[in-house]
């Protein structure tokens, strides 16, 4: 009983302070940067799903129109949106209604593909409620003109006009940098976002034609099918797409049920991940499932919490060992701020993150009906692309 309880705290502590160790790994391989040729050959095709909600569609649709890239084409999918009426030029957007209500991203980007103007060679997924960096598709190329199959920009946030917003857009930060800058630098494969993500049409069609899930996740499910088929997930670090942050509990509460129904329902592929990259000796299927095998970051802080607790009783050693790691845990949070240049009332907000984690704890007693709660969030607001924009070249 001694052993696995011993095993139980050493798994609990490597997942604690993995990214910090990733990090030092980074910094030994010289802080990995690409130099990539600019390129501009292919078409692409922009997916745009909308559930319900369409009240940020036009804002999506100016901001794809500004893309400066020659060939592609808007495919806005208007799933149970019957009141949204699209006043623009039709010439590169394609607006589509289903007969009858799809209530699923997947069937709705299918659906999409059904109506292409033409063939296109990669497509790019975007949320409803996002806006896209002009330069987007200039910095996503290249990889793809390297030889990558599938790319995750960068979902910088939209609003920090909340202390919810803040501490998402801390959150996001957090994992941008470890889940994606630095486990791709590392030999891994970038962790795809859910939106911002480009991928080629072939490998998107052989990777989900057969998308046999239901509610939120099928990001979860397209990269496992990715690693699983032999390839890695490049990061572009300089393809923008702007996200929209929640602003208040009751989203928060919303979002973080589907998200923690998901790490639930999709756990055992991290487990299938390093089991394959243990028999095919591949670090990037290995190490890319064991950060999957992470849990969401206020059931790790709860894990640790226990395992302090429990150990001020029997070994004070070992409880002081890992208030030490859950130290660095902290630490790693700083780093990520520092290196993804966040601005100063982000730093601030993590004085909050203590109710942040309150109602992600109550988000966990209703992750079992997540789906049937929200199928997504809805967010009321709207930015201007160009400010955005200037903000952005502001920073440098």
């Amino acid at each position: 009983m001694q052993i696995i309880w011993c095993i139980i705290q050493v798994i609990i502590v490597l997942v604690l302070i993995f990214p910090i160790l990733s990090y030092l790994m980074y910094l030994m391989l010289g802080r990995h940067k690409q130099s990539l040729p600019p390129s501009m050959s292919g078409s692409y095709a922009f997916i745009v799903t909308a559930y319900k909600y369409s009240g940020n569609l036009d804002n999506v649709i100016a901001s794809l129109l500004k893309v400066d890239y020659i060939d592609f084409h808007i495919y806005v999918v208007a799933d149970d949106c019957p009141d949204y009426v699209y006043k623009g030029s039709t010439e590169k957007v394609t607006i589509i209604y289903p007969s009858t209500p799809l209530k699923n991203q997947v069937k709705s980007h299918f659906l999409a593909i059904d109506y292409f103007v033409k063939p296109h060679g990669k497509l790019v997924i975007v949320d409803s409620d996002n806006l896209v960096h002009p330069d987007f598709l200039r910095y996503i190329d290249p990889y793809f003109e390297k030889g990558y199959r599938a790319v995750q920009g960068v979902r910088t946030a939209k609003n920090t006009n909340t202390i919810y917003a803040r501490l998402d857009a801390v959150s996001e930060l957090y994992y941008l940098f470890y889940d994606r800058k630095v486990l791709f630098s590392i030999g891994s494969s970038c962790m795809l976002s859910g939106s911002g993500m480009a991928f080629t049409t072939e490998l998107y069609k052989k990777c989900l034609g057969k998308m046999d899930t239901e509610g939120a996740g099928f990001d979860k499910v397209l990269q496992k099918r990715i690693l699983s088929a032999g390839y890695r997930i490049a990061f572009a670090p300089k393809a923008i797409l702007y996200d929209e942050k929640t602003t208040n509990s009751e989203q928060l509460v919303k979002q973080r049920a589907r998200w923690n129904n998901t790490w639930f329902r999709f756990f055992p592929f991290s487990l299938h991940l390093m089991w394959a990259g243990i028999k095919s000796f591949s670090w990037n299927k290995f190490i890319f499932g064991f950060v999957l095998f992470r849990p969401p970051l206020f059931i790790l802080v709860g894990l640790i919490g226990m395992l302090i607790l429990v150990n001020l009783f029997i070994d004070m050693n070992t409880a002081l060992l890992l208030i030490g790691m859950f130290a660095l845990f902290c630490l790693g949070f700083v780093i990520a701020l520092e290196n993804m240049k966040a601005e100063k009332k982000l730093y601030l907000a993590l004085l909050q993150a203590p109710k942040f984690i309150f109602f992600q704890v109550i988000s966990l007693f209703k992750a079992k009906r997540a789906n049937q709660l929200s199928v997504s969030t809805e967010h009321a607001v709207h930015t201007d692309i160009d400010s955005l924009h200037e903000e952005t070249n502001g920073k440098g």
